[in-house]
């Protein structure tokens, strides 16, 4: 469930009836209280759930916003019989960004562009501009391009939710499926993303008389300081929040009863999360970027299987783990099965990794441990950690700039939106590390809405925790210590581009 905040479900606590569904689900399921994403936002996420690799280690981030013949889950789990299958409303989750590689069936509802397009010109010339470091601009400059593509194509009451297409196509591929071994579908529903324009039903029940273009929905309008917002309009447009969501649980709920009705439900592993969440104000911010606040990164995991049970748990746990689940719940073992042999083969399976397995983080037997294993490892306290990772943002940040100069705004160079941040989070406590804004240290135990900043050298928990930041931070290359150059992305990277180059991109028609 694509940009949903666990505080806004049923299972956790919420006082609106957004998800009748998803609360019955819960009864039958394990409720993770604190599964941490590995970034804010889609395309790094959704790449670290099919590589079990945090973001520095697979690359697919908004600088080079595609994941590069990577091998995937879904590649080991084609290569070892099952049948796979991608079903998606959101543009990042398309062939050109490469998170469908691997899967046998897919198809996006919401593509920026043709899927013969995406398949082959858009593809190539991020990979030529991403070849040559002088070009790297260029390729930012097309992620702003499909950008204002995806806001033009999702504005307005033309943007009818493609859910229950989405839905009608995963029953089809499940029932259509003859192999032997099984099938494996992953499926992102798009509704709770801005804008929000939930089907008519919902909003009557969760938003009444709220009119969708009457309220702000250009996050970067108010977080550029054009717009303000008042409560009634929070109040507004957090109806229309609920009320995407209350249609997701709907329709999760209609493929939930069909495969009970045709005698699947019972030998169906089932994993309900969110890649990250939203703000709606918190922190003076909207949206998902310029931020690692638990309203972000800490998200709805919610699994049925037999080795886990019904109940909850509040042991932490990192959502890269559910490809380690996956495979374990599949018993695949992928680097048996997909081995390519040019250092992008496929992790293999690690049990401590996997949330089934009764070795579960027990990180102190695993022979070549990754970067965020190594760093609790050597903690050598025993706390475990989760680590998040926010590139510097383009899309985000060119929007903002934009919204900024149309108001006659000039943005301060020490802005939010030009910082990279990275996260250590325990249960107890959050240190974020910022490379041009100031760090952030909280005690989530005493303050988990994360509203007092607390300095490590006045608290050992968060001191430890800023410990575990900067370990996890050599394992992946080292900290990132000198600020990122806040012109970056202004030059005319278009003279620049090689005559390959700007002939693909005149194929797209971003060039005359």
């Amino acid at each position: 469930m694509d940009t949903v905040r666990k505080d806004h479900l049923g299972p956790y606590g919420y006082d609106r009836a957004t998800t009748p569904v998803l609360s019955r689900f819960a009864a039958e399921s394990t409720v993770f209280e604190s599964a941490v994403a590995p970034a804010p936002w889609t395309l790094p996420v959704h790449a670290s759930l099919f590589t079990g690799r945090y973001p520095s280690q697979h690359g697919a981030d908004q600088g080079s916003p595609y994941l590069d013949d990577a091998a995937t889950l879904a590649s080991a789990l084609s290569a070892a019989g099952y049948e796979t299958a991608c079903f998606s409303s959101n543009a990042w989750i398309t062939p050109y960004t490469g998170l469908t590689d691997g899967f046998d069936e897919h198809d996006s509802f919401f593509e920026v562009l043709p899927r013969d397009v995406l398949t082959g010109p858009l593809a190539g010339a991020w990979r030529v501009v991403n070849d040559s470091d002088y070009l790297r601009e260029l390729a930012s400059t097309l992620v702003r391009l499909g950008a204002m593509a995806h806001e033009r194509l999702a504005s307005g009451d033309g943007a009818d939710t493609k859910t229950p297409s989405v839905i009608d196509r995963t029953m089809s591929f499940i029932d259509g499926s003859e192999s032997d071994r099984g099938w494996f579908a992953f499926v992102n529903l798009m509704d709770a993303h801005l804008p929000y324009y939930p089907p008519a039903t919902y909003r009557e029940t969760f938003a009444p008389g709220v009119d969708p273009d009457a309220v702000c929905q250009h996050s970067k309008e108010y977080n550029a300081g054009v717009r303000e917002i008042d409560d009634e309009e929070w109040a507004a447009i957090r109806g229309l929040y609920d009320a995407e969501i209350a249609h997701m649980d709907a329709e999760l709920g209609r493929l939930f009863d069909w495969l009970r009705a045709t005698d699947r439900w019972a030998e169906t592993t089932v994993i309900v999360c969110s890649d990250h969440g939203e703000l709606h104000g918190e922190h003076g911010l909207y949206g998902h970027e310029f931020a690692l606040y638990d309203d972000l990164i800490n998200v709805p995991l919610l699994v049925k299987h037999p080795a886990l049970g019904a109940g909850r748990r509040d042991d932490l746990v990192e959502l890269l783990d559910l490809y380690h689940t996956t495979l374990d719940a599949l018993a695949v073992e992928p680097t048996a099965v997909a081995g390519t042999g040019t250092g992008n083969d496929p992790v293999a399976r690690d049990s401590t990794r996997s949330l089934l397995s009764s070795e579960y983080r027990a990180f102190d037997e695993v022979a070549d441990p990754d970067p965020g294993q190594r760093a609790v490892i050597d903690g050598h306290d025993g706390t475990e950690y989760a680590f998040v990772e926010y590139a510097r943002p383009v899309i985000e940040l060119h929007h903002l700039k934009q919204k900024a100069s149309e108001a006659g705004i000039t943005l301060p160079a020490d802005h939010r939106a030009y910082s990279r941040f990275r996260a250590a989070r325990s249960t107890d406590a959050k240190y974020v590390r910022a490379d041009l804004v100031a760090d952030e240290g909280y005690r989530l135990d005493d303050d988990p809405r994360e509203e007092s900043p607390i300095d490590p050298s006045d608290d050992d928990i968060v001191a430890a925790t800023e410990r575990a930041l900067a370990r996890f931070e050599d394992a992946v290359g080292g900290g990132w210590d000198v600020p990122s150059d806040p012109a970056a992305g202004e030059s005319d990277a278009f003279a620049e581009a090689d005559a390959a180059t700007r002939d693909r991109l005149r194929e797209l028609g971003y060039l005359e």
